[in-house]
């Protein structure tokens, strides 16, 4: 974490109230103990708040571990006036980050029941300036971060097919687009699949289409000789409407990725508090 990033956290929390005239600045020492059970996320970004403030951390834990209720993740010693001016912060980061890391774990361990290749990636529905500790957490929970922003690669998806035609907007990609960076393309019926496939993009994304319908896709590309199975080098993800209820089904359909905005917007957040003692 950048230090003009920990500062900026802090004033949006703390601003210029006078806070450290209320609370003393006795020596003390704090908790921070897990409500519920889950996947730990934001352990690091906590501790380096509280090196910001010069307060001294010890932990027997990292991120990723598996936490229970009653677990206490972190102790920390100092001011009494800066471990509470940094509590609020510390634990949205511990609640956000933990939750998401949770429920990217729950979405990997029910795939790979039915695809023990599976990838499950996050999308770009994250909340604005915080995004790369919402992509950071879900590689903690075991997901794939996918692409952090529009710049890492080139996804031509519904809008663009419908200002360009499917063929035009492969090829502008192609002729624009550095080949260090890979070219995806949305696709929502198996016909449009097999055509992007004939026109050598590097990953096709079934895009809001039914289990049924993706394994067919499959199939098809496959016959065809298209797919990374058949040495085609060819990604095939599946996207929209995957759940908890339905991953399995999807990730059965034989794709490579599984992609799901549920991890960032239907995570809940976990429960932690900090505690004098």
């Amino acid at each position: 974490m950048l230090l003009k990033e920990i500062e900026a956290f802090l004033e949006e929390d703390v601003g210029h109230e006078d806070y450290e005239e209320i609370v003393p600045e006795a020596e003390c020492k704090a908790e921070i103990e897990v409500k519920e059970g889950g996947v730990l996320a934001g352990l690091d970004e906590v501790k380096q708040i509280f090196n910001y403030l010069g307060v001294l951390c010890a932990t027997e834990f990292e991120d990723g571990a598996q936490i229970k209720e009653g677990d206490v993740i972190l102790r920390v010693q100092g001011a009494g006036m800066k471990i509470l001016k940094a509590e609020r912060l510390v634990l949205n980061f511990l609640g956000r980050m933990s939750g998401i890391a949770t429920l990217t774990d729950r979405f990997v361990k029910e795939a790979r029941r039915a695809n023990a290749r599976i990838r499950v990636a996050g999308t770009r529905k994250t909340t604005p300036g915080f995004r790369k500790y919402e992509k950071k957490a879900i590689a903690i929970g075991g997901g794939d971060p996918h692409r952090f922003g529009l710049y890492e690669a080139v996804i031509i998806k519904d809008n663009y097919i419908k200002l360009m035609g499917l063929e035009n907007a492969i090829k502008k990609a192609k002729e624009k687009v550095s080949f260090t960076r890979k070219i995806e393309v949305e696709v929502e019926s198996i016909e449009d699949a097999l055509k992007a496939a004939e026109l050598d993009v590097d990953i096709i994304m079934f895009d809001n289409m039914s289990a049924k319908d993706v394994k067919a896709g499959v199939q098809l590309l496959e016959e065809h000789g298209f797919h990374t199975r058949t040495g085609t080098g060819l990604i095939l993800e599946a996207s929209g409407e995957i759940n908890l209820s339905n991953v399995s089904e999807f990730a059965a359909t034989g794709v490579d990725v599984l992609s799901s905005g549920m991890l960032t917007y239907g995570a809940k957040w976990l429960g932690f508090s900090l505690d004098v003692v």
